[in-house]
């Protein structure tokens, strides 16, 4: 009876594990593309730095180019650059915070693996394909 309640127990832990490492990949994959945006940003920012204020500046809508004053462009490659910024933030705070739970998850499975050690042996003695 004991053994079919760790059984079941390690399936939850295991479905929890699998779950949550999932959730860990698609905020890393988020943080990447807030990355790249804000990188994206601050590099367009750098170029129309260097432009004079008369010069004609366009911005990209779809497939065509509509005349925009460089100060607007710039004010809007600044506040992607903050909106960028604040998601990291954001998302590392959801990283963290996943991590530990995938940390409180493994030792929820060691202790369960401990306590049962024919457990243990059956799992190990599953073939991994």
């Amino acid at each position: 009876m004991a053994d079919e309640a760790n059984r079941t127990a390690f399936l939850e832990i295991q479905g929890r594990m699998i779950e949550l490492t999932g959730k860990l990949k698609q905020v890393q994959n988020q943080m990447q593309n807030k990355e790249g945006e804000k990188k994206r940003a601050f590099l367009t920012l750098e170029e129309l730095c260097q432009l004079s204020d008369d010069t004609n500046t366009y911005k990209s809508i779809g497939r065509t180019f509509v005349l925009e004053p460089k100060s607007a462009l710039m004010s809007e490659q600044e506040k992607k650059q903050k909106d960028s910024e604040s998601a990291i933030a954001s998302l590392q705070t959801s990283k963290e915070y996943l991590e530990k739970q995938i940390a409180e998850v493994e030792n929820n499975l060691r202790e369960l693996l401990q306590q049962d050690p024919g457990l243990a042996r059956q799992i190990m003695s599953m073939s991994v394909i």
